[in-house]
């Protein structure tokens, strides 16, 4: 991600239950959204919290009206497999689960 110029339009949106700072052109990696998506499609974020374009600030509360980002869904998959231990000393207990978390990569195109 480019922060470094004072001038870059930047945002911060909320999906999935987390909050993520974007700006244009960078790619994203986010929770997986519901319905059927496949690549190529437009994303629209339209919980935005804040929107800074290097001269002004606006901040919602908690949202912005009239504010969104848009982006281009790249990829989709799945990331790589954690392992969930769970054990209890001198009882013989050992439980062993894998998870894989579904997750999407967005590519900012638009800030409005």
């Amino acid at each position: 991600m480019r922060y470094d110029t004072p001038t870059m339009t930047f945002a911060v949106v909320e999906t999935g239950g987390k909050q993520y700072k974007v700006a244009k052109g960078d790619v994203v990696s986010i929770e997986k959204l519901p319905g059927e998506l496949k690549e190529g499609d437009k994303i629209t974020f339209d919980n935005v919290l804040l929107v800074d374009d290097g001269k002004d600030t606006k901040i919602g509360d908690p949202y912005l009206k009239g504010s969104k980002v848009e982006g281009t869904l790249e990829e989709q998959g799945r990331g790589k497999k954690l392992h969930v231990i769970r054990y209890r000393a001198k009882s013989r207990h050992f439980r062993k689960i894998g998870h894989r978390q579904d997750y999407m990569k967005v590519k900012i195109s638009k800030i409005s």
